[in-house]
């Protein structure tokens, strides 16, 4: 019965023993779980921060960008307005002979036989090579020719503005 009683408590010590054991290693395990959890929460947090500054750096990237654009487009629409208001002068001067267009003739060409004289009529201040006086008609439509081109080449140079302000 001793032997019995002694191999009973023997049994009860050795399960005693296990469950303190199993006990032991749940609260170990549970502290590299619990570790484990902290730092893939911060490695997280880390991700979630780097993100927002990206995402911050790249909305300045586009808000300069944005305020780059409009100050280029400002700048070309007043250059085209500028044209436009100098092209409309001048065919104002041109309507009313305040300002006349005139043509330089080759020398070579009047000599052969061209009806227009190198030198200036009595009371002309024109100095130098013959010039032929240009019909108002002709030269309001020289005038519009080249206020075509200005706003031609005032687009161009918005458009190779905008490529390269993205291109940045």
């Amino acid at each position: 019965m001793r032997l019995a009683g002694a191999l009973v408590l023997a049994g009860l010590l050795l399960a005693a023993g296990a469950g303190g054991a199993w006990t032991v290693q749940d609260w170990r395990y549970g502290r590299q779980l619990a570790e484990q959890a902290r730092l893939h929460g911060e490695v997280l947090n880390q991700l979630n921060l780097a993100a927002a500054a990206q995402r911050r750096a790249e909305q300045d990237k586009r808000l300069a960008l944005e305020q780059q654009l409009q100050a280029s487009d400002q700048t070309h629409h007043r250059a085209l307005t500028d044209a436009q208001r100098n092209q409309s002068r001048m065919r104002d001067r041109l309507a009313t002979a305040d300002l006349r267009l005139s043509v330089l003739l080759d020398a070579e060409a009047s000599a052969a036989g061209c009806p227009v004289s190198a030198t200036p009529a009595t009371g002309g201040v024109v100095h130098g090579a013959a010039r032929a006086r240009l019909d108002p008609a002709h030269a309001q439509r020289i005038i519009g020719i080249t206020d075509d081109g200005d706003r031609g080449l005032i687009a161009l140079q918005a458009c190779q503005a905008y490529v390269r302000a993205l291109g940045r």
